[in-house]
């Protein structure tokens, strides 16, 4: 009997439920809540689509309302796209009689896609807003997007309906050469500051030719492109020293997307290319960040000079050297998937008063690592002729910071003097016996904490507390660090001269 009267009453009640064909609303009064009331969609370049943006909506009251509309203020014009709990509603710019519950909220996620010709000449943002309700009930959330002009270069398209491609490593790829006349952009091999540019696919230099990237410039790189320098190029990039934060006069390569949500990923676009062949390059105030590999550098028949130059968050390696020949000075490295700094296949190195780190967060990557062999070539083995590291930092997150792959068909040398070294395992090994080794390894401050400023946001600044603290060894000395500041005696070890940190 009671199973029964249990079904007559389950009955009843779907009886009564299935005669609401909706909830009972009552019109909305414009006292909806919103976590913000602008949305700033970060900078993006013209015709380039922008991250997705959230909204929250909150209604507070004890009653369910229907919003009689959501819609941009510039309506089916604007260049602002949204969705509204899941819907597109008129192509994601107007909403009808929208529905939300007591106490509850609903999620609105805005994009765009505007040109700079969209934007306000004065300062070229476009804006919009969105709009809840209407008349004395109307609320309103702003939309701000700061639109950047730029110069776009990609590959052509060929008559066929292809894509221009060109050849690395022996496989054609997405990608075309820098023209010193083309009829719309002019010399393509010299990039200035007066706009950023932004590169899809390769550029590749022709040979016999140089690319110059002139003080201030930006450039761009989207995803799967690069540079590529190939046989008889040759790359310059004429950087200078800024003074403010804004970094004014480095040159600066990074990914195209703008969005601080993107500021620091890694492998957002592959690799500066210095192929087999290429010559007289030279590298001064760079600032790479989220690439594959920063700099891949092959077998280069004179050597690179790279000064006050930053590397930062690449997916693989900081510089990828296979047989190259590198002066560096002044240069920091860090977050790197594989290896900061990795010189493999022999070649000729000198490195002083260089930063390199890797609080990348695994257990096998290296910050550096020396090699003179590498699987698949032919012979396996090639002499490293050298490779110095003087008043130098080498540090990280990982137990050992430094790693030798030696292989004795071929000579490997190597020395380090005055340089702050993390090594923490204990081995009988005896290329790493850095207090007795006195021919390859001299002053060695080892697992000392160097007390970077903050390592999470690459700032590898010192203080007169560092471990690395008028440690270096005045015959090495570069008189400048690499903010231009003028070094003492004797000075700090890495790339920077100790300072006291902002408060």
């Amino acid at each position: 009997m009671r199973h029964y009267f249990a079904l007559f009453l389950l009955a009843l009640i779907l009886a009564f439920s299935s005669c609401r064909t909706d909830f009972d609303t009552v019109a909305s009064s414009g006292d909806l809540k919103f976590s913000k009331d602008t949305v700033y969609l970060d900078t993006v370049f013209k015709n380039i689509g922008s991250s997705t943006y959230q909204l929250k909506v909150y209604n507070k009251s004890k009653d369910d309302i229907s919003i009689p509309i959501i819609q941009l203020k510039k309506g089916l014009n604007s260049k602002y796209r949204m969705t509204v709990d899941g819907m597109t509603g008129n192509n994601g710019k107007i909403f009808n009689n929208v529905t939300l519950l007591a106490k509850d909220s609903l999620y609105i996620f805005v994009e765009t896609t505007a040109d700079i010709t969209d934007a306000n000449p004065s300062d070229f943002l476009y804006t919009d807003e969105i709009q809840f309700d209407s008349g004395a009930n109307l609320q309103q959330v702003a939309l701000v997007t700061l639109i950047q002009d730029a110069i776009f270069l990609y590959p052509n398209q060929n008559p066929d309906g292809t894509k221009e491609k060109i050849k690395i490593d022996g496989k054609d790829v997405d990608g075309f050469y820098l023209n010193e006349n083309d009829p719309v952009n002019g010399n393509e091999l010299i990039f200035t500051k007066q706009k950023p540019y932004v590169i899809y696919g390769y550029a590749g230099v022709p040979e016999n030719k140089t690319v110059t990237f002139e003080a201030g410039a930006r450039v761009h790189f989207h995803a799967n492109s690069g540079l590529y320098v190939g046989n008889k190029a040759a790359l310059q990039i004429n950087g200078a020293k800024s003074t403010t934060e804004k970094l004014e006069n480095e040159v600066i390569f990074e990914g195209d997307r703008l969005e601080s949500l993107y500021s620091d990923i890694p492998g957002q676009w592959k690799s500066v290319i210095l192929e087999n062949g290429s010559n007289n390059h030279s590298i001064t105030n760079l600032t790479l960040k989220n690439a594959i590999s920063g700099l891949d550098i092959r077998n280069t028949s004179n050597a690179i000079q790279i000064k006050n130059t930053q590397i930062y968050n690449c997916a693989e390696y900081g510089i990828l050297a296979q047989n190259a020949r590198i002066n560096g000075e002044n240069l920091v490295i860090n977050y790197a998937g594989l290896a900061s700094l990795s010189c493999v296949y022999g070649g000729n190195y000198s490195f002083i008063h260089c930063t390199f780190n890797n609080n990348w967060q695994s257990s096998s990557q290296f910050t550096v690592n020396l090699s003179n062999n590498l699987a698949g070539k032919t012979p396996e083995t090639n002499p490293l002729t050298q490779a110095t590291f003087n008043n130098c930092i080498i540090y990280g997150s990982n137990t050992n910071a430094f790693n030798l792959n030696k292989n004795t068909n071929a000579a490997f040398v190597y020395q380090l003097n005055n340089c702050l070294l993390k090594f923490s395992s204990s081995t009988t090994n005896p290329d790493y016996q850095f207090k007795t080794d006195t021919e390859h390894y001299n002053n060695i401050i080892l697992n000392e904490n160097p007390k970077f400023y903050n390592v999470n946001q690459n700032k590898f600044n010192i203080d007169n507390t560092s471990s690395a603290f008028a440690k270096g060894n005045q015959a090495y000395i570069i008189p400048l660090d690499i903010l231009g500041i003028t070094r003492t005696s004797p000075p700090d070890l890495g790339a920077y001269q100790n300072a006291v940190f902002p408060k």
